[in-house]
């Protein structure tokens, strides 16, 4: 017997289910949106692993140990493996789509989505991005999407004979482009790939600064080793510096549990980091 080239048969699919807190369905629009919103809301997006040096890889045995054994989260390739992985073992039929953050004439394929064909239609998935969409959104040129007071909007766009979804989001009353999609085929090795470059380029802002974020209830937090960001639906962005020592409790509050010598290592690398610019 083949095994599956992204080894879904190794998710321990009861866990996954048991820690982000929903029951298992038969595949339909109101079952994904469901789930999409509690896997955003069970796993941050951050970075940590990256910056200690100790990133554990991103083949599903791993994220899975890593998010449901240990209550963490990653970014984009752990998420969209993970999430990936969960909906075809509940029978969804999935397409794993790699795509550009903001300018695709500078920006590498360093994005991880999931696509979902649901009665003929399909849906963009995007658990792991630092403003995630909470639930999925057509696939459909203009598409819009209202999640809880978070609007976002897909523009299909074809381009160098290769069609291309522009997912975007309103921000203080523009469109602010997220990520672009693109619908090439899409491999294990693409991932790893996309993942080493991600995590050891030395010029990769993964490498540079702590990216930490959630969502809240009504708000989204956002985390570097500097700043403090609070978004609400509707209301102005509030933004400060932040305080000293506060960091620590920010882990605490965002339910990031780390071991105390990583989390003391973790403090002291980003207190000699350069500012950021």
């Amino acid at each position: 017997m083949t095994e599956h080239p992204w080894q879904i048969d190794r998710l321990e699919l009861q866990g996954y289910v048991d820690a982000v807190g929903v029951t298992r369905q038969d595949p339909s629009l109101t079952a994904l949106a469901e789930l999409h919103e509690a896997h955003v809301r069970r796993f941050p997006f951050e970075n940590v692993d990256v910056l200690l040096g100790n990133h554990p890889g991103v083949s599903l045995e791993a994220v899975q140990e890593k998010f449901v054994g240990r209550g963490r989260g990653g970014y984009c390739f752990e998420h969209a493996t993970l999430f990936s992985a969960v909906l075809e073992r509940l029978g969804y039929d999935v397409r794993r789509c790699l795509g550009r953050v903001g300018d695709v004439t500078r920006a590498g394929r360093t994005h991880f989505v999931v696509v979902v064909t649901l009665d003929g239609q399909r849906f963009l998935c995007d658990p792991g991005f630092g403003m995630s969409v909470l639930w999925p959104i057509p696939m459909e040129d203009g598409a819009e999407l209202d999640c809880r007071g978070w609007r976002y909007r897909l523009h299909r766009v074809d381009r160098d004979g290769a069609v291309l979804w522009e997912l975007s989001r309103l921000r203080d009353g523009g469109w602010e482009l997220m990520h672009t999609t693109d619908e090439l085929p899409v491999h294990p090795v693409d991932v790893h790939m996309g993942h080493h470059f991600t995590s050891t380029f030395p010029a990769s802002h993964f490498r540079s600064g702590l990216m930490l974020t959630r969502h809240l209830d009504g708000e989204h937090i956002s985390v570097t080793h500097e700043t403090l960001t609070i978004r609400r639906p509707g209301q102005p962005t509030e933004h400060r510096a932040l305080h000293p020592g506060e960091l620590r409790q920010l882990f605490t509050d965002l339910e990031v549990t780390l071991p105390e010598e990583d989390l003391t290592r973790l403090l002291h690398l980003l207190d000699h980091l350069p500012p950021i610019r």
